[in-house]
């Protein structure tokens, strides 16, 4: 297997643009649970000792199949006949080997329970295979490995002395992490030296906090021996990307030991609410089976052996439990599949559990990730305000010409508009501009990186500033963004490290910042800071940039900053605001006297230091509000719409930022522009919690944003109390969520509620959350295949959701209503009718049809006319995505309720009697007569009810009804043993036929009229 996580880096370089640490692992091996999360222990892996490295650790396999070769075929018959139903019918061909209970040849019994068996083994098969190469495909990823023994290590390019990481994939945070080597690994000429020196790396046991990690790296060859502290900083987990460098790395943890493994719960299987209904249903039959056969027996008084007569009288109506049933279904769920993966509106959607296509057409709560589903996860800048003026996309060219005349202007102005105004002079338009394009390309925290790329080397790229190599890289994806603006508007960020900036201007002039001072950002304090100088003018500013909350607070009074940022808001960007304050050579060396004097303090050192910081951030002046927005995924806006209309509500579980996360829900319309937002105050106690609830309970039709933390408490103390008010909301938006949070919030709304539960998600971090839900919907997203391997469908884009469940989850479970309804009719209607000729000859034991006559009814004879029903539609796909509303009636349950079932009872109940009826009194002299009149009649009632039921005809029906009954005319050559051919070809047999016929079913033709013109169905009121 291949190593996936590399927790340990010793050397970083800079290479490859994008590296994936290989997403990872359902479980560690087929019999996962024996691996006991139990016997994880603190480990020592050594370096340059081969006589140390024999210690076992858990293969880095992916195995997400059931069975292994030698376990499938018993693991598949035990799963078949664990279900009362299976081993009901078991039972039953087994008793025909027992004389006394025999009631006809062996193959009646043992031929319909073959065939079912055979189909669930080969579907068994097929999904099997599959998944074996699916996981063949990421075990055979190839990997380069530093020795000729089992040590792991990761090598890769040039040196350097830091990487990024992007961890979406693994906490859903958008943000880039910088990750630091071991120092005393950096002096190493090369990457295989590695091994020639001793040394050991100490590591904490597994655990599943994916935001820390202790170990230590010893070096023993040292005088004195080297000790290294390591933590987070020098890990990389598996499902996260090397964003730029490379590395070489020691595995640390591999298998089930891996932090994204023990973050993901084990694939559980999933039985569809429509398989439990269908299941409750046949108890019902199963009950009503016992009490006919009871009821036989009383009525002979219970003479002789009574107690064989019940078991015989129990195989005589064993119909009314139709065996067909599960395997017509099973059938069906492989058609429905079949169609969503041709379905060439929604290209690329594959199906993983071809079981449940049918709780498509019945979510009511819809749970997405944000980053990579909802959103592209690519920030683009979006809209400069100045208070007077603003500039969006479309006049960005005006910007550019502001920022070109500020620096080609004769050289006196250049300087006078440089220097601090002395007099205050209302400044022009132009000015203003370059200062707001100058502050936003100097306050930040990114680093540009030269890359060969082919034409040029590092280092020339590096020497001339070259454009085409330069990659910049950041904490945030914001920051980034920003300064690629700063470069299409003409003032490049060019250079920069631990002291210095360098900026190009429109001209090709080189600008030289010295950085005096970094505030870097913080959730607490939401802001970050910088004090620069101007090498060339000497001139010292203190820049800064925030959030709004923050920021109004600190810069000087005006009266646009509040309106203009909740303008910006409501458009769903991300909104900073940007200030300045100069600073003279006094000021910044009294200041910096005061900061390193706090900084030294071993007493509340990180209040004293905000207490300086604060005493500079007074009266700044404003300079501009940005504007960035986080691209949504193509028709996320309509796909949403769909769904509200639909009666589905939506959460948003992510593992990013609040203003993030609200930004995006406004954006994408998850929360409509009249809704007001409840934003759940940070809460740490019970009463904390409380309090806050009780705020929530007195707001009406408010959309919910809390935070993981938050969630936490309120779901120990209050968890009734918060899921009923959460439930009512319109939207929720969970922020800062674990992977293992995402599972438990699915869990509980499927126990508190019991509606089904749809999750979306495309990253590692949303796998636990996909299989918790009762339909798993995986996106395959640029961040890899975890989440779309471990789902029950998988789609390409978030829009392809509406089609995949309006159309074809309404689709699929209308029809397998239908089909399971009209198999259960026809295996009543042969039942009533046996109870009916056995009550008419003293309730006598007999089978009314023998052999192939009971085989042929549910096979050949009308398999395929009621099979056809999978191709039924009540309207067209687009007139379901036009009025998602139709969506809203199947989640009350109505295709297949007590009700609908009681009704199709009721006409099998009339059928099989008129039928009998009939032939018992039409029929003239011969027994065999009966036999031909009511099993002639019985057949063209199914073929006629088929017709009956349909809505919208497919050619495949029309061949089905005619295909079946050619079958059984041409048959009836063969079929001599049990009916008369002579009788059948006279007149008398055609028009008894036809008589009994049009009694059993126009009756319901006239109804089914009747209803459609005074109570007409909602779907076709829009197909009229």
């Amino acid at each position: 297997g291949c190593p996936s996580s590399c927790p340990l880096q010793l050397y970083v370089m800079s290479q490859s643009k994008k590296k994936e640490l290989n997403p990872f692992a359902l479980r560690c091996c087929p019999w996962s649970g024996c691996c006991g999360m139990g016997d994880f222990r603190p480990r020592t892996v050594w370096l340059g000792h081969p006589e140390k490295r024999e210690q076992r650790y858990p293969r880095n396999v992916i195995n997400n199949q059931k069975y292994n070769f030698f376990t499938f075929l018993p693991g598949v018959l035990f799963n078949q006949f664990k279900y009362f139903f299976n081993l009901y019918f078991l039972l039953l061909a087994c008793s025909q080997f027992v004389n006394e209970l025999r009631l006809g040849a062996l193959y009646t019994y043992w031929v319909p329970l073959g065939f079912v068996l055979i189909i669930t083994i080969v579907r068994e098969a097929v999904e099997e295979i599959r998944c074996f190469l699916r996981d063949k495909e990421v075990n055979s990823q190839i990997y380069s490995k530093l020795s000729t023994r089992g040590e792991l290590l990761f090598s890769l390019g040039h040196m350097g002395c830091s990487c990024f990481l992007r961890t979406d994939q693994l906490d859903g945070e958008t943000d880039w992490k910088l990750r630091l080597p071991v120092a005393c690994t950096q002096r190493l000429p090369t990457a295989g030296d590695l091994l020639q020196i001793r040394s050991y790396v100490y590591a904490e046991e597994p655990n599943i906090d994916i935001h820390n990690f202790v170990g230590t790296f010893t070096r023993e060859d040292g005088d004195p021996p080297v000790n290294e502290s390591l933590s987070i900083e020098n890990t990389l987990w598996a499902s996260t990307v090397i964003a730029s460098g490379t590395v070489v790395g020691v595995v640390i943890y591999t298998g089930k030991e891996l932090r994204s493994v023990m973050n993901t719960s084990n694939p559980r299987h999933k039985i569809g609410l429509f398989d439990l209904e269908v299941n409750c249903l046949t108890k019902i039959l199963f009950g009503a089976l016992v009490v006919v056969s009871l009821v036989m027996v009383a009525l002979q008084h219970f003479a002789g052996r009574w107690y064989l007569q019940i078991f015989r009288f129990l195989l005589l109506f064993s119909n009314i439990v139709p065996i067909s049933l599960r395997v017509n279904l099973d059938m069906g769920k492989m058609v429905f599949s079949w169609m969503i993966k041709k379905d060439s509106k929604i290209p690329g959607t594959v199906v993983r559990a071809s079981t449940i296509p049918e709780q498509l057409g019945r979510i009511s709560y819809l749970l997405t990730d944000k980053t990579g589903t909802l959103t592209m996860n690519e920030m683009v800048f979006r809209r400069l305000h100045l208070g007077t003026v603003a500039y969006g996309m479309d006049s960005m060219d005006e910007v550019q010409s502001h920022v070109f005349s500020a620096y080609t202007q004769p050289p006196h102005d250049f300087a006078a508009s440089r220097a601090p105004a002395t007099t205050k002079v209302r400044k022009t338009i132009s000015s203003r501009v370059h200062e707001a394009v100058k502050a936003i390309a100097l306050v930040h925290n990114v680093t540009p990186v030269y890359e060969a790329n082919g034409v040029t080397d590092q280092a020339e790229a590096e020497q001339h500033y070259e454009d085409t190599c330069r990659v910049y890289q950041a904490s945030s994806p914001d920051e980034v963004s920003l300064v690629q603006w700063t470069e299409s508007v003409g003032l490049t960020l060019v250079g920069r490290d631990q002291s210095s900036m360098q900026l190009r201007t429109p001209s090709g002039q080189i600008l030289n910042f010295t950085i005096l001072q970094i505030f870097p950002f913080t959730y607490e304090s939401k802001r970050m800071g910088i004090i620069v100088r101007d090498e060339s003018t000497g001139e010292i500013t203190f820049y800064m940039k925030g959030a709004d909350v923050v920021m109004s607070g600190i810069v000087q009074y005006n009266d646009w900053l509040e309106e203009e940022c909740g303008n910006m808001a409501r458009e769903g960007l991300r909104v900073l605001v940007v200030a300045k304050k100069s600073l003279t050579e006094d000021q910044y060396q009294d200041f910096e006297a005061r900061y390193v004097q706090a900084k030294l303090s071993v007493h509340d050192r990180s209040l004293k230091v905000a207490t300086v910081i604060e005493s500079l951030e007074m009266e700044m002046e404003l300079l501009c509000l940005t504007g960035v927005e986080d691209q949504l995924q193509a028709d996320v806006r309509p796909t949403l719409e769909i769904l509200r209309n639909a009666g589905i509500k939506v959460w948003m579980l992510t593992g990013d930022k609040l203003e993030t996360a609200t930004c995006t829900a406004k954006n994408a319309h998850l929360v409509t522009r009249n809704q007001d937002i409840h934003v759940f105050r940070p809460v740490t106690t019970r009463s904390e919690a409380h309090l806050e609830l009780n705020a929530f309970r007195r707001k009406h039709d408010c959309a919910l944003v809390i935070s993981g933390d938050s969630l936490e408490v309120c779901l120990k103390f209050y968890e009734y109390e918060f899921m009923e008010l959460a439930c009512q909301c319109p939207a929720v938006v969970c922020c800062r969520c674990a992977p293992t949070q995402k599972a438990q919030i699915v869990r509980l709304l499927k126990e508190r509620t019991g509606k089904l539960t749809c999750a979306v998600g495309d990253g590692g971090n949303d796998v636990s959350m996909i299989q918790e839900a009762d339909c798993g919907v995986g996106v395959e997203g640029k961040e890899g295949k975890q989440a779309s391997l471990a789902a029950d469908f998988s789609v390409t884009q978030f829009k392809h959701l509406g089609r995949l469940l309006m159309v074809h989850g309404r689709n699929s479970y209308k029809r397998s209503a239908a089909l399971s309804q009209f198999v259960i009719h026809r295996s009543l209607c042969i039942s009533t009718m046996q109870a009916v000729f056995s009550s008419v000859f003293y309730f006598a034991s007999v089978p009314l049809y023998q052999g192939f006559l009971i085989i042929g009814y549910s096979t050949i004879y009308t398999m395929f006319p009621v099979f056809s029903l999978v191709l039924d539609k009540d309207v067209k796909s687009e007139v379901a995505m036009l009025y998602p509303e139709l969506y809203k009636d199947l989640l009350k349950g109505r295709p297949l309720s007590f009700k609908t079932f009681l009704i199709w009872v009721l006409i099998s109940i009339y059928q099989g009697s008129i039928i009998m009826y009939g032939a018992l009194l039409l029929f003239e002299s011969e027994f065999v007569h009966i036999v031909a009149i009511s099993f002639t009649s019985l057949i063209l009632t199914e073929l006629l009810m088929v017709a009956l039921t349909v809505q919208t005809w497919h050619w495949l029906m029309v061949v089905a009804e005619l295909l079946s009954l050619a079958c059984y005319v041409a048959s009836l050559v063969f079929l001599h043993e049990f009916i008369d051919i002579y009788f059948i070809a006279t007149l008398s047999f055609v028009w008894k036929v036809t008589v009994i016929t049009l009694v059993s079913c126009l009756p319901l033709y006239v109804l089914k009229y009747l209803r459609r013109r005074f109570s007409p169905p909602s779907y076709s009121k829009l197909t009229s």
